[in-house]
């Protein structure tokens, strides 16, 4: 198998057989053996009776469905876990991206020896305070934390190579940051592809603004993570020590002042350098359980997919 394409989708019955007929066309000149993977992450209109019928009728087809919505991030984990190809390409079922660049994204993969393929919706048909505008936000700030030099971090259509795709753990809503998963993987040949952008023709967008500062929130969840995820306990260890160093030299502070100082001072237990000393010594200590605590959370972890699947037409 030379190319799998993955296609999360959410209530898009008016789009999905034009949508296979797009592919199959996009393909025709080519030689190259290619599946197509449709996830129904849980639709409420007649999408999978729709899949279903592509699927019986045409033998490169597959489809799953879940037994409810559980996310993007989920469809395209169990996506990639299915897929055969030796490229995948993840694609939109909103025929607003063009399956007909897959074929050049992959030609553009392999010159230039790249792990994976990002599109950019250079110009794009969507409101700008709505959309242009926050999405801008979002990649500069992605850009920034990441240090990768994409325009475009959430654009649907990618190519990646198998191995890329096959090393990623997806959770939450991280499809957004696939780029800065792959990267911390070790796959640091990313590229970039101007894609047209194509005017919504059915339905409405499936996104609120909200996801937006749920974006930048992940961002940084992605960057703790990716740096104090395999060993907690050098982050909640380092907190630790040095709320226990603060009480201790309020500790000693309060004691030499006591002894050598001002013996007739009031009580210790009356000043507020003590209350100070005792909370960092209790919050450091407190630091320390929970770094203990996370250690043996991540060594006795299964990473068990969260998704249940209804149906299958394989």
């Amino acid at each position: 198998m030379d190319v799998s394409i993955i296609i999360p989708l959410l209530n898009e019955s008016d789009s999905l057989d034009e949508l296979n007929s797009w592919i199959s066309k996009s393909f025709e000149s080519r030689n190259l053996e290619f599946e197509v993977i449709y996830i129904d992450d849980g639709s409420n209109d007649s999408s999978w009776i729709i899949i279903e019928k592509i699927a019986n009728s045409t033998n490169n087809v597959k489809g799953i469905s879940f037994s409810r919505n559980y996310g993007k991030s989920q469809a395209l984990r169990v996506g990639f876990f299915e897929a055969k190809g030796e490229y995948v390409a993840t694609l939109d079922a909103d025929l607003q991206d063009s399956p007909e660049e897959i074929p050049v994204m992959i030609d553009k993969l392999i010159k230039y020896d790249l792990d994976m393929i990002s599109g950019w919706k250079k110009k794009r048909y969507d409101s700008f305070f709505l959309k242009r505008l926050p999405s801008s936000l979002f990649n500069f700030v992605a850009r920034l934390f990441s240090g990768i030099n994409l325009n475009d971090f959430n654009c649907g259509i990618k190519v990646y190579r198998k191995e890329v795709i096959k090393s990623i753990n997806l959770y939450g809503d991280m499809h957004r940051f696939i780029p800065i998963l792959a990267k911390n993987e070790g796959f640091n040949k990313i590229g970039e592809h101007i894609v047209k952008h194509q005017p919504r023709k059915y339905g409405k967008s499936k996104f609120g603004n909200e996801r937006f500062i749920r974006g930048f929130l992940d961002i940084i969840t992605l960057w703790f993570t990716n740096r104090f995820g395999r060993r907690p306990m050098h982050f909640f260890g380092s907190l630790g020590t040095l709320m226990i160093f603060v009480g201790i030299l309020f500790t000693l502070y309060l004691g030499y002042n006591k002894l050598f100082i001002d013996t007739t001072s009031r009580l210790i237990t009356t000043r507020p350098e003590f209350y100070i000393a005792l909370t960092t010594m209790i919050l450091g200590a407190q630091f320390f359980i929970a770094g203990f605590i996370a250690e043996i959370i991540l060594k006795f972890n299964v990473n068990k997919d969260k998704y249940s699947i209804k149906n299958k037409t394989f």
